[in-house]
């Protein structure tokens, strides 16, 4: 690929970093990772670049926001080394990542909005299972899977694997389920029901905790949408500097 330049223009490393706010020990760096052709060296071992290589450089700090520098050196180093579809399918395997992020983040928004009516004033002509207190008192095993439909061992499988954490009575030891714990496994409920795997469900329950509840997780979920968001667009802008890429090393 070294051989292949364009209008002789030759570069120094200094010019190639000053380019892109960089330093030449990056660039070396970048070169010997595969990220840049490799290139030509002087009758004095010095190495000189060309628009090629500024053009790879350019791709690359345009694929790492959306892809990870991991995946961004990777897609880079397969296409240097004349493996095109291996770049294009780690590409798609991003793509595909960010699809599922979605999803994820639509199933924790529905699961948010099944739980509304869930926590609201229960109305006395309604009959049917009392919701579990979730007050400062707490609840018990029994009511809490009584009113959610489900078994008592249930709730002790979903707290092994650390989806719902009720603390105990210091006197009798047994599981007290507090405010955060009546949400967590009314939460873990919904998403069991939407098909979520229990190992799928843990890290949204993380989030639910790290926000401090449901109403400021919505501001997360706000910051989540434009994350996702950023990341597809930032998606695109590495594909176009890729495709420019491509074009000029055809």
């Amino acid at each position: 690929m070294g051989q292949n330049l364009q209008n002789g223009e030759r570069l120094r490393p200094v010019d190639l970093a000053r380019g892109h706010g960089l330093s030449t020990q990056a660039i070396r760096n970048y070169e010997e990772a595969g990220i840049l052709p490799a290139a030509d060296r002087t009758p004095h071992g010095y190495r000189t670049y060309t628009p090629l290589h500024a053009r790879a450089l350019d791709a690359f700090l345009a694929l790492v926001p959306g892809h990870g520098h991991h995946t961004a050196t990777s897609i880079m180093r397969a296409v240097n080394e004349g493996a095109v579809d291996e770049a294009f399918r780690l590409i798609d395997e991003s793509h595909a990542q960010l699809l599922d992020d979605r999803r994820t983040l639509q199933a924790v928004e529905s699961a948010l909005r099944d739980l509304a009516p869930t926590t609201s004033t229960p109305d006395p002509a309604v009959s049917g299972p009392v919701p579990a207190v979730s007050g400062p008192g707490g609840t018990f095993i029994g009511p809490l899977a009584e009113e959610l439909g489900l078994r008592p061992a249930t709730l002790r499988k979903w707290e092994r694997a650390g989806l719902v954490r009720p603390p105990r009575d210091p006197l009798t030891g047994y599981r007290v389920y507090d405010e955060a714990a009546v949400r967590d496994a009314r939460l873990t409920h919904q998403l069991r029901r939407g098909g979520y795997l229990l190992e799928q469900i843990a890290p949204l329950i993380a989030q639910v905790r790290a926000a401090g509840g449901l109403e400021p997780l919505e501001a997360a979920l706000r910051d989540w949408h434009g994350r996702l968001s950023a990341r597809g667009r930032t998606m695109l802008t590495g594909a176009a500097e890729l495709e420019a890429y491509l074009r000029e090393c055809e």
